[in-house]
C-alpha cells in the first residue's frame, strides 16, 4: 500500500517538474539583457570570456603616414569648400603640389633604416618624353632608395594593345583594388574632371564590401577665376574603383600606386 501512495505521488509531481524545467530554459534575449541590467552581477565562465585584442604596434611609418593624412585633412579644413589658386608652379593646390607638399611637412623626423643619413625625397613626374608611348602623367621619375626616394611601386597599370578592351578593364581594376591607406596614386586620365595628370593621396585600404576607395587631394575639381586656375582640395572622397578605372584605361593611358617602404623609423631611432 506504502509503494502504490509513493508511486501516486511521484505521477503528481513529474509535471510540475518538467514545467519548471521548460521555464528555466525558456529564456529570450531579451530577457537575459533585463536580468543583467538589473545590476546583478554575473561571471562568466574562464572558457568563453572573448581574448583581450592583441595590441598591433603603431610603427614610424603608420605615424608618418598619418601625419601626411592629418595635415591633407587640416589644408580641407582651411579651405572651407573654396577653391584654391593652382595655376603657379608655386602653387601648392596644384595636385602633384599638393601630395608633395604634404609630404615634405613631415618628412624631417622620418628616415628609411637602410639609409638613416639620408634624406627623404619625393621623386617628379617622369617627364613627357620618357612616357613614350604612353602620355605624360602615369608614373614618376626613378629615383632609388639610396638617393632618398622612400616609395616603391606596389602596382601598375599600363593599358596594352595586345589585350580586348574587356580584358584591359579587368587587370585595371584589379590594380585599384590593389590600394592601401598611405599610397601616393599618380595616373594619366581622361575623364570629367579634365585630360592628363592627377596626383592623389589614398586615405583608407580598398574596401571589398563597396568594391571603393577613399583618397584626399587637390584640383581634380576646379575653376578659372580672371584666366587663372583655382582648384578644390576635397577630403575622403568615395568612389567604386570602376569609376577610377575608366578613367585611366585607356589607350596610352595608365596609372602606378606608390608605396612606403617598410623601414620607415624615426630618425631619433636611426643611432645616429
Amino acid at each position: 500500500m506504502k509503494r502504490t501512495l509513493a508511486l501516486l505521488l511521484l505521477l503528481l509531481l513529474l509535471p510540475a517538474c518538467w514545467a519548471v524545467a521548460e521555464e528555466e530554459q525558456d529564456w529570450s534575449i531579451e530577457e537575459t539583457v533585463e536580468l543583467l541590467d538589473d545590476g546583478e552581477e554575473v561571471e562568466v565562465p574562464a572558457e568563453t570570456a572573448a581574448p583581450d585584442d592583441a595590441e598591433t604596434e603603431h610603427t614610424a611609418r603608420d605615424e608618418m603616414i598619418d601625419r601626411i593624412i592629418s595635415l591633407g585633412h587640416e589644408l580641407y579644413v582651411k579651405a572651407n569648400g573654396k577653391a584654391q589658386r593652382a595655376q603657379y608652379s608655386g602653387d601648392i593646390y596644384v595636385c602633384k603640389n599638393f601630395t608633395t607638399y604634404l609630404f615634405r611637412q613631415v618628412r624631417g623626423d622620418f628616415c628609411m633604416a637602410e639609409y638613416p643619413d639620408t634624406k627623404l625625397v619625393i621623386p617628379n613626374n617622369l617627364p613627357s618624353a620618357q612616357c613614350k608611348p604612353y602620355y605624360y602623367g602615369l608614373a614618376w621619375e626613378e629615383v632609388s632608395a639610396e638617393d632618398g626616394n622612400p616609395f616603391y611601386a606596389a602596382a601598375e597599370f599600363r593599358y596594352d594593345t595586345s589585350l580586348s578592351e574587356e580584358e584591359n578593364m579587368e587587370l585595371a581594376l584589379e590594380f585599384m583594388r590593389q590600394v592601401k591607406r598611405g599610397d601616393y596614386f599618380q595616373m594619366s586620365a581622361n575623364y570629367r574632371y579634365g585630360v592628363g595628370a592627377h596626383s592623389a593621396i589614398m586615405i583608407a585600404d580598398y574596401d571589398p564590401e563597396t568594391d571603393s576607395v577613399h583618397w584626399m587631394d587637390s584640383n581634380m575639381r576646379g575653376k578659372k577665376v580672371n584666366g587663372e586656375r583655382y582648384g578644390y582640395v576635397q577630403y575622403d572622397e568615395v568612389q567604386t574603383v570602376q569609376w577610377w578605372a575608366e578613367a585611366f584605361c585607356q589607350k596610352k593611358r595608365g596609372a602606378t600606386i606608390y608605396r612606403l617602404r617598410d623601414d620607415i623609423i624615426y630618425v631619433t631611432d636611426a643611432g645616429n
